[in-house]
């Protein structure tokens, strides 16, 4: 593979764009909390950090025959007060310009849905990208390749010219479904075809750093 083939930087955003562990951890142990149940564990965390919130809800409360109450609960809470515990990543946005300026596609490709767009424009990047596909957009979230292949007809580009950065399996197996690039995010433990522990190393491989 070349890297001088790639035309697409495609982002997951939970634990790639941001550490959003602090913010996910508060936001579920204030529904658990409410439901006299116990903090997440690191085993839970791991698994609703990847799911989306419909399957991290039937992971936590698997004894519910109707998560309804669950749902009103969660409505009552929301997201958006917990959006200030997210931490974006060093460099990112130097990367999304340096990207931006070698006229690459930028995009994202996130298990999230309706706090993608609060998310964004918190921080100040809803114009940053020019495609945001949550799992609201698709049929099947990740680990189903539904996003990528949606990026992929967007743009009619070749799979292998899209470069998805993820930091789960679930974003590993999207990848490996839509036959795209991949590049394991602070995760050696997963298959990819590239590893990056920061942003500027996704800059040195495109050989686009300033």
């Amino acid at each position: 593979m070349n890297p001088k083939d790639i035309k697409a930087v495609i982002f997951d955003c939970d634990g790639v764009m941001f550490d959003t562990a602090e913010a996910n951890k508060k936001f579920y142990n204030e529904l658990l909390d409410y439901f006299d149940k116990t903090a997440l564990t690191d085993e839970q965390f791991i698994k609703v950090h990847m799911f989306t919130v419909s399957q991290a809800l039937e992971y936590l409360f698997p004894e519910m025959e109707s998560l309804d109450k669950v749902y009103k609960r969660l409505k009552g809470i929301g997201y958006n007060k917990f959006i200030k515990y997210m931490h974006m990543e060093e460099g990112f946005l130097e990367l999304l310009s340096q990207l931006k300026n070698n006229g690459y596609i930028r995009g994202i490709a996130t298990n999230r849905t309706n706090t993608m767009e609060k998310v964004l424009n918190d921080n100040n990047l809803a114009d940053e990208f020019d495609i945001v596909v949550t799992a609201s957009d698709v049929e099947f979230p990740k680990p189903a390749p539904d996003q990528l292949i949606k990026i992929i007809n967007h743009f009619n580009i070749k799979k292998k010219q899209i470069l998805f950065i993820g930091d789960s399996e679930f974003d590993e197996h999207a990848a490996s479904n839509a036959g795209t690039l991949f590049a394991a995010f602070k995760n050696p433990l997963l298959k990819a075809d590239f590893y990056f522990e920061n942003m500027s190393q996704i800059g040195d491989l495109l050989s686009i750093n300033q």
